[in-house]
């Protein structure tokens, strides 16, 4: 189905949105292009080694962000590109003596197999840089004709900055500023420092593409103009990215869009914040950088969605292993409850008008709180207080009032797949392996709970409850009912 031709939802139902505009420092109103529809544009990842957490945030956060829009009619179309040529993919293909296509496939398919396993669903649309290359060469052409950009006798081509007197906006940098800051490489043909390449000369054995200016590949900040204008429109709706993409990533891309096509390009701008490791930004450069496979080695993947979910997309993320302990405690509430709730073996009943009321009254804070810029540590909130109504209920004395329960972790489950979470199994979620491998196996817990049950019935209550605190002192909560023993890992 097209987007264009998907049915809309009435802009009056739809005009509560509103969101942090990057470009204009504050929140606005949504207003889209098209009543109902929302064009989406993310810079993706550039695929020349695994993900890293600051990757997963920026994966999540929109995933999020797209499944609560459609959740409320708005029809999205979601487009995330691959950069699969840049100067890092060309020399790790050479340090590893393997193609660039070789290492590109690779590293996407790990991708997407980290996504998949943080609960991402796939973007609409995944462009490659190199399928793009033709779109590029024209836009620059473009530019050219324009007296936007210029090719030197190398064969390269610059954008030229002085020729686009908006420059700055987005990051609110004066020109003169960046003029005064950028420093100019020895033998450059730039007519200004600030101006940056839109092709490159190719260099030997490397990866290139026929041109009107000589042999080369495409500079980094044209594939994105090139491919969001071609699969959106050269003016669409929204436009994101990591934060450390805004300067000067997503300030080139509007200089060469508008100056090329004469419209404006975006207009709503969306920034995930940095994610910090010891009050520093997370990255390679740095060496602090910790591959998503890595930490879910240590912690399952639901509970680094929820470690991403709980802060709001724009604030700083602190990353450690005690606030990826606190998400799995969190999280471990809800599992636990929703673990109690199936336990009741009832069918599903009708709820309450009670219910009815403090269900429509969760679900309208949810959404307005997701619909305030994504506010998601709020939206959280309501979910915590749904689960509490929940465990109160299970309490109570009367079955048929117990059963109530049902009805209310149904909408609690609903709100949750909004996010993301609260999906699993929760026996299979509270009983998941071991952090980092260590502690015992599910096999060791329920011999030692057959051992236990063997000393109960040998009346030897001194060993059953020195079995259950070896458990617990393992990490291992063992609980006793009507029914049997259960158990799960320790928060």
């Amino acid at each position: 189905m097209s987007y264009e031709s998907q049915n809309t939802a009435s802009s009056s139902s739809l005009s509560s949105l509103s969101l942090h505009n990057s470009e204009t420092r504050r929140k606005e109103i949504f207003v889209p292009r098209v009543a109902g529809q929302i064009g989406l544009y993310v810079c993706g990842m550039t695929v020349y080694d695994y993900c890293h957490i600051g990757h997963a945030r920026v994966m999540v956060s929109f995933d999020y962000m797209v499944r609560f829009l459609r959740s409320q009619g708005w029809q999205v179309k979601y487009v995330r590109n691959i950069t699969d040529i840049d100067d890092k993919i060309i020399a790790r293909a050479n340090e590893n003596k393997e193609s660039i296509q070789s290492l590109t496939k690779r590293f996407i398919d790990a991708m997407n197999e980290d996504a998949d396993r943080l609960g991402c669903a796939r973007p609409d649309l995944s462009p490659l840089a190199t399928e793009y290359i033709d779109e590029m060469q024209g836009m620059i052409g473009t530019l050219i004709k324009k007296n936007h950009a210029y090719a030197v006798e190398d064969g390269d081509v610059y954008y030229s900055v002085n020729s686009f007197p908006q420059y700055g906006r987005l990051s609110g940098r004066a020109q003169d500023d960046l003029q005064a800051g950028a420093r100019v490489d020895v033998d450059s043909d730039k007519k200004n420092p600030s101006d940056f390449v839109l092709w490159k000369l190719a260099k030997p054995n490397e990866p290139a593409w026929e041109s009107p200016w000589g042999t080369g590949r495409p500079g980094w900040h044209i594939e994105c103009s090139a491919m969001s204008t071609c699969n959106l429109g050269n003016h669409f709706d929204i436009h994101g990215g990591g934060g450390d993409l805004l300067f000067p990533h997503h300030e080139n891309e509007i200089a060469q869009s508008e100056a090329a096509t004469g419209e404006t390009y975006v207009n709503t701008w969306l920034h995930v914040g940095f994610v910090n490791v010891d009050g520093e930004k997370m990255s390679k450069s740095l060496g602090n950088f910790f591959t998503i496979r890595d930490v879910m080695q240590q912690f399952a993947p639901e509970v680094i969605r929820y470690f991403i979910v709980g802060s709001h997309y724009r604030s700083p993320l602190n990353f450690s292993d005690s606030a990826l302990k606190d998400a799995k405690q969190a999280l471990s509430r809800f599992y636990q409850t929703l673990k109690a709730v199936n336990e009741l073996h009832e069918t599903i009943v009708v709820l309450n008008e009670q219910n009815k009321a403090l269900v429509a009254s969760i679900e309208a804070r949810f959404n307005a709180a997701m619909n305030d810029d994504f506010n998601t540590p709020e939206a959280i909130a309501t979910l915590f207080e749904l689960t509490r109504e929940i465990n109160r209920v299970l309490r109570l004395e009367s079955p048929e009032e117990r059963a109530q329960a049902l009805g209310l972790t149904g909408a609690l489950q609903k709100l949750g797949a909004v996010l993301g979470l609260l999906q699993s199994n929760p026996v299979e979620f509270l009983q998941g392996e071991a952090d980092a491998g260590q502690g015992l196996t599910a096999e060791q817990i329920e011999q030692q709970i057959e051992a236990r049950q063997n000393a109960k019935a040998a009346k030897d209550f001194a060993l059953a409850d020195q079995i259950r605190k070896d458990l617990l002192e393992a990490g291992v909560v063992l609980e006793d009912s009507k029914n049997g023993t259960t158990w799960r890992r320790g928060e």
